[in-house]
């Protein structure tokens, strides 16, 4: 039988000890990332040529290791989340390389998202139990949400995961290898998805999706968000010169900053996956979504954090996998196909369209809402190619 991978994220419950290391290790692999970055930097600079990350951990391990006694603690924690950090570096390069990204970013102590990696070597390695799981150099850690994870018992088998940390929460996410399922094909016909930033995305069956961040909940987060910020913001400014910013009362602050943040991603985030998955139940045979510039609409200064606040990338990402995951086929409409701006039902374009203007109206008598027409074309859309997404 075809074997699939398949990923599952879950807080962890580790103890005191536990939490130590995996602190450190995720500290010594962003130090090991960092230093792979300003030491091809410098090789540029001296003309000399780059070194892959494969040569680098040769070099780290057999020759700047010994000659500096100092750096022996790199050896201290996992090994293997070393060298996928010094892989991550490498393939940012690469991407840089090819035109795909900017330049590698140096990653910043509490700023960056780095994450400790851990992969099955042996046969008791990750092994999973419904209310731990095991983790190399950690030992049994303890799941909060029971039995998520599919268990070893069952049959199923983890290949490698992730052990991450987030407003003070410790979190799991780990790949796992899943039995195929045969999935009938979707009689169903294809259906188009209009993102927008007025409703999260408008389907042309006729169903509307709303934007979760005008709902009640999420604006009075925002609210607290704000002023846990400006008492955050008051605490440094009454600082004196030259004292140090890890005081107790900062960092507390700091962590109530960081919690407010994550529990708004994780509503939003919660939003997306409800709606995905109200999609794909549907059974489309296919679905057609536009291929939207989200550089291009970050660079409005008005629209930039209502566009960042949608997740329209998430959304697309996670569309991709579950349209893999029930075999329906994701197009993705050409980039200036003007969806809204063509009449569904003659074809005509309109070219001097407003945005202001939610209602579209035809010289052929043709009404409807603006996002619902546009829904409508992407449906019907004979120029497409189907999505790759690349990470």
């Amino acid at each position: 039988m075809k074997r699939l991978l398949k990923s599952f994220k879950t807080e962890i419950n580790p103890t005191e000890e536990q939490k130590a290391r995996i602190r450190r290790t995720i500290g010594i692999c962003r130090y090991v990332y960092n230093f792979y970055l300003g030491h091809n930097k410098a090789l540029h600079d001296n003309g000399e040529k780059f070194m892959t990350g494969k040569s680098f951990s040769l070099w780290l391990n057999n020759e700047y290791i010994p000659n500096n006694p100092d750096k022996t603690w790199i050896r201290e924690v996992y090994s293997k989340a070393v060298k996928k950090s010094i892989e991550d570096g490498c393939t940012a390069f690469t991407r840089f390389f090819k035109h795909q990204s900017d330049f590698p970013k140096f990653k910043k102590k509490g700023k960056s998202d780095v994450k400790m990696y851990f992969v099955r070597n042996n046969p008791k390695d990750c092994q999973c139990e419904r209310h731990r799981l095991k983790i190399p150099t950690l030992g049994w850690v303890r799941i909060k949400e029971k039995g998520y994870i599919p268990t070893t018992k069952d049959g199923y088998m983890i290949r490698s995961g992730t052990v991450s940390v987030k407003a003070g929460r410790f979190y799991v996410s780990v790949l796992v290898e899943i039995p195929d399922v045969n999935i009938g094909n979707n009689s169903n016909e294809g259906i188009g998805i209009d993102l927008g930033l007025k409703d999260l995305a408008i389907v042309s069956n006729g169903k509307t999706y709303r934007n979760i961040n005008k709902s009640a909940g999420l604006k009075k987060l925002e609210k607290q968000l704000i002023r846990e910020q400006r008492s955050l913001s008051r605490k440094y400014e009454n600082l004196k010169k030259g004292e140090s910013t890890q005081r107790a009362n900062i960092r507390k602050q700091k962590l109530k900053v960081q919690k407010l943040h994550h529990k708004m991603d994780n509503i939003r985030t919660d939003h997306i996956n409800k709606t995905i998955a109200e999609i794909v139940k549907t059974k489309p045979s296919y679905i057609t979504i536009e291929d939207l510039n989200v550089k291009g609409m970050m660079k409005n200064r008005c629209l930039s954090k209502a566009v960042a606040s949608q997740k329209f990338y998430e959304f697309r990402t996670k569309l991709k996998a579950k349209c893999d995951e029930n075999g329906i086929e994701l197009r993705v409409a050409d980039r200036f196909y003007p969806s809204s701006k063509t009449c569904h039902h003659c074809g005509s374009v309109r070219k001097n369209l407003k945005l202001s203007d939610r209602i579209y109206r035809c010289e052929c008598g043709y009404v409807a809402d603006r996002d619902l027409n546009a829904a409508l074309n992407l449906k019907d859309a004979k120029t497409y190619k189907l999505s790759l997404i690349h990470i």
